[in-house]
């Protein structure tokens, strides 16, 4: 019996313990060897994430340092120095992120799109846009990002990048006032148009109870509003109605009362000027978006990076002048928008839109003085502020 089982199983039973054994160390070093690579390339991995993550957090920085000087200095150079001295103090990989100022920054312009997302176009007028790009490529100034343990499957480094998109809207910003008669004339009253006759004709505006209060308490809800918001606004002030004498007093057909100025108690003290004025005259609309274009445009006081504003109110139709909506058109080689508002019944609401439509401005109509107020907030509040991509 024992002869017969040598011979069906030729091989020993401890010879066969030894082959088992074996083939278990080959497989425990396959699985050695598995394990290691993975652990290699966890640690790697690990090492990518943290980099990007810093790299995305330095080119963040960097495009929001680069948007604030580009606000404060308007300046393109003072701006690009801004995203080179912020990149630099960002540690990617060990080493500050250091920037080519001609290839990673580039200043354009953002417009949003209908879908609500912006489209960013280096180089494109007006520039409120400035893009950077966070490298850390073989090409780039602070080279590529070696990898711990890549090597070993020969991967010698990798290559994040980044980029990041400032929107900055700054804002500067002309009210644009109607002071002619009827603004003079009370909330309660229904005629269109204030009588030489009328004892009040020859007297500043009362400050309680005429159009023209109601108008300045909604250029302070507008300004309370703007000091609410984290863009920087510069705010002017312009008044039109018609040249003449009237009362002893000498009126001019449109005036730019206060020159653009980040003191928003300047356009009010000239608000508050014009409160106690004996103003009068007919409705020169046009005249005044004149003096708001010229307002928005001076040389001295104007920012080159800021968008332009205008808020254009008035209380009645133009019955001086040429039509409000053939001159708005003067503001779009500026990049001037145009909001236009009416307020009460005897307002030309149809050609103020049109004027509101010609730079793609917005309209709003305030059938009473609440509703002006309201108005004015939500012009000041809706500005467009930074965004970033």
């Amino acid at each position: 019996m024992s002869t017969h089982n040598q011979l069906m199983d030729p091989k020993p039973s401890a010879e066969r313990r030894e082959d088992r054994r074996g083939v278990v160390v080959v497989f425990v070093c396959f699985l050695t060897i598995a394990l290691l690579a993975c652990v290699i390339f966890s640690v790697d991995v690990a090492y990518m994430q943290l980099c990007r993550a810093r790299l995305r957090a330095a080119t963040d920085a960097s495009a929001r340092a680069a948007g604030e000087a580009l606000s404060r200095e308007q300046d393109l150079d003072a701006s690009r120095q801004a995203a080179v001295d912020i990149a630099q103090r960002n540690l990617v990989a060990g080493s500050p992120l250091l920037l080519d100022t001609n290839a990673d920054i580039l200043f354009g312009n953002s417009t949003q799109q209908q879908n609500g997302a912006w489209n960013f176009t280096a180089g494109g007028q007006p520039i409120n846009a400035v893009r950077v790009f966070g490298r850390r490529t073989r090409d780039a100034p602070s080279g590529s990002v070696p990898t711990f343990f890549g090597r070993v499957f020969n991967v010698l480094d990798f290559q994040p990048l980044s980029s990041a998109t400032v929107v900055r809207l700054d804002r500067d910003i002309c009210i644009v006032v109607d002071r002619s008669s009827s603004m003079k004339l009370y909330l309660t009253d229904t005629a269109p148009t204030m009588s030489m006759s009328d004892p009040r004709f020859c007297r500043p505006p009362d400050m309680g109870q005429s159009r023209w209060s109601a108008l300045s308490l909604a250029v302070d809800r507008f300004i309370t509003a703007l000091h609410t918001t984290p863009q920087l606004e510069h705010l002017s002030l312009a008044s039109y109605a018609s040249s003449g004498n009237w009362c002893s007093y000498s009126n001019n057909t449109a005036d730019i009362n206060q020159y653009l100025s980040q003191d928003y108690t300047d356009a009010e003290a000239a608000m508050a000027s014009l409160s106690s004025t004996k103003w009068n005259g007919a409705t020169n609309i046009a005249a005044g978006i004149g003096k708001g274009i010229e307002s928005l445009t001076d040389p001295d006081t104007a920012r080159p990076f800021a968008a332009k504003t205008m808020v254009l109110m008035t209380d009645g139709h133009y019955t001086q002048g040429d039509a409000p909506s053939t001159v708005a058109p003067d503001a779009l080689p500026h990049d001037i928008v145009i909001h236009a508002v009416t307020f009460g019944d005897g307002a030309d609401q149809d050609e103020m839109r049109a004027v509101a439509e010609a730079t793609g401005g917005n309209f709003y109509h305030a059938p009473d003085a609440q509703t002006l107020q309201d108005v004015f907030e939500e012009i000041a509040l809706t500005l467009p502020v930074m965004f970033t991509d």
